[in-house]
């Protein structure tokens, strides 16, 4: 049985964190955290993901952002762009496999 989506309420801000897999370090290098900003970025224009603050660490990110009510999609969307390019592009790299970031 797959996983209920998650309920947005537009017109709030949202304090998101994402944690990575096992609680390993795997963003230590300044390499990754630059990779995992730069998605960001690149959600916020895609997406016009309102971005309030964030913080990187080395084996979580708090993301700070405002729902502006584009139907639900602008949040879950550039999560899935910034989490999805950022365990790809680590996992490519470092010859890995499995997950990157941990359930939800």
């Amino acid at each position: 049985m797959g996983r209920a989506n998650r309920h947005f309420i537009p017109g709030y801000a949202w304090h998101l964190t994402h944690r990575c897999h096992k609680r390993e370090f795997l963003l230590k290098f300044a390499k990754d955290k630059q990779r995992w900003m730069y998605w960001l970025f690149e959600a916020k224009k895609r997406f016009r993901l309102c971005v309030l603050n964030f913080t990187v660490t080395s084996n979580h990110v708090h993301l700070l952002v405002f729902d502006t009510g584009d139907g639900n999609v602008t949040i879950p969307r550039s999560i899935q762009l910034i989490a999805g390019k950022t365990g790809q592009e680590f996992n490519s790299r470092k010859g890995r496999k499995g997950a990157f970031w941990q359930d939800r």
